[in-house]
């Protein structure tokens, strides 16, 4: 494939985006003045914040029709406790295995301070390990026996069936690791707690802090028929959302023979513009669906559609075929949500390979790992678009980031919204009349849980 004529698109982007927000780097380096800064005291009169308890609320969703998007969801609501009785928590249950968790924090987080923890717990690059080698090395506090961990949505607490799926990264080292990524979480939950403070505000609150709003767009499940789509985003257009993103599943009509899936999502795609207009925003994603042929016709059809942005279009594994890629096509390419190390995406956007960099937190070390890439591809003139999809923590994590972010614009939300509802938390996620979410307003994640719904629900406490 021949570079086409003219400048890249990077020359297009402002200058004032490529640096870094400082306030938020400040924070990452030393959260506690951030705190005490944001509400004007002196850190030391910040509360105690020593962990004193680990525990583990193990639930059964099984009776309350609950359907998560993060598929099975075994209910696990991981909890840190400090000394002065602030709590943090986070879900595990329908993330990557994690077996042990409680062990590991017991051992690695209990009788230390979440202003200790906190800049260094999820600071490495994920090139290495511990002293500089390449090498899984058994965590403190593990069992003997203990692993890494790998992909595959299994229970927290069962270590059968765990098995190799490439979640490595380019570099080596102990990446991604999501015992760390989830307690980042937690503690930036408690330290806002400690200060009354949403998390967003601690890590500089957007652009020169005026940043109180971002604008949503509908985000769709994996429909079986490519008919499903096009009186969705007639509705997500009613909901007041201003843009709508298709996953677009295996592409087939509701009846007739099979065609090529990829066939069936240019006719998606076509359709969804058809009902949508011409003015309205519009993005296609994958997830990883095609080869390299198959992307570079679905990506001129983007391009003559006038489509915002295609994401993850082929394995993110073919660099090279996403820097061809780039190379020929006008329309953004978002990349990132399977990238397992922050130093992979210095990588990705030096060579070329993506133009707004998309992220998992629990993949690239929670918040604080997040923000991290979010300045690095800001440091770049880039965008970065967190991975919203999930319970409403899942939601809450990557709102944080997109309202710190300099270089955040969007907020992701399922499609329908309900479907991110959760029977045990009360936040729900809804665009407003003018399309957007509001930024985040209760202490620390903000996320309201609903603690009869819980208890209700809740079988043991592991301590």
């Amino acid at each position: 494939m021949l570079r086409k004529p003219g400048a890249s698109r990077r020359d297009f982007l402002s200058n004032s985006a490529c640096m870094a927000s400082t306030a938020g780097l400040a924070a990452l380096t030393n959260p506690g003045a951030a705190a005490a800064q944001s509400v004007g005291v002196k850190p030391g009169d910040l509360p105690n914040l020593t962990i004193k308890e680990a525990k583990v609320y193990v639930t059964d969703l099984s009776k309350t029709g609950y359907r998560p998007l993060n598929s099975p969801d075994h209910g696990e609501l991981v909890s840190l406790t400090t000394v002065g009785g602030i709590e943090g928590v986070y879900t595990l249950g329908n993330r990557n295995a994690t077996p042990h968790w409680l062990e590991w924090a017991k051992a690695t987080l209990i009788g230390k301070s979440v202003l200790d923890l906190l800049p260094s717990l999820t600071s490495t690059s994920g090139l290495k390990a511990n002293y500089g080698y390449n090498a899984n090395v058994r965590r403190p506090g593990a069992p003997r026996g203990f692993t890494a961990p790998t992909l595959g949505n299994t229970s927290a607490f069962n270590t059968e069936g765990l098995v190799g799926s490439g979640a490595t990264t380019r570099g080596g080292g102990n990446w991604p690791n999501w015992y760390t990524a989830s307690a980042d979480v937690i503690l930036w939950d408690i330290l806002g707690q400690a200060v009354g403070r949403p998390i967003y505000k601690l890590l500089g609150g957007g652009v020169g802090g005026a940043k109180e709003k971002i604008m949503g767009y509908a985000s769709t499940q994996q429909h079986a028929t490519i008919e499903e789509f096009a009186p969705e985003v007639a509705q997500a257009k009613a909901m007041n959302f201003k843009a709508y993103k298709i996953h677009p599943g295996p592409g087939q009509h509701n009846s007739g023979k099979e065609i090529p899936t990829y066939i069936g999502h240019m006719e998606i795609i076509r359709q969804v513009r058809a009902a949508a207009g011409d003015e309205f925003v519009l993005a296609h994603d994958p997830v990883q669906m095609y080869n390299r042929y198959e992307a570079l016709a679905v990506g001129r059809l983007l391009d003559d559609l006038n489509y915002a942005w295609f994401e993850d279009p082929i394995r993110t594994t073919d660099m090279d075929g996403l820097i061809e890629l780039n190379r020929v096509l006008n329309l953004p390419l978002h990349v990132g949500e399977f990238l397992f190390s922050i130093a992979d995406f210095a990588d990705y956007i030096s060579k070329g390979a993506l133009n707004v960099a998309r992220l998992i937190a629990d993949n690239v070390g929670g918040i604080s790992g997040s923000m991290r890439v979010g300045l690095l591809a800001d440091a770049f003139g880039l965008e970065c678009t967190p991975h919203n999809w999930g319970n409403p923590i899942d939601l809450a994590v990557h709102h944080h980031l997109e309202m710190a972010l300099p270089n955040a614009s969007w907020f992701e939300v399922p499609m329908p919204p309900d479907a991110a509802d959760h029977p045990f938390m009360d936040t729900k996620y809804r665009p407003d009349a003018d399309g957007y979410i509001g930024a985040p307003t209760a202490p620390g994640l903000g996320v309201k849980i609903n603690r009869a719904a819980l208890d209700k629900l809740t079988t043991r406490i592991e301590r």
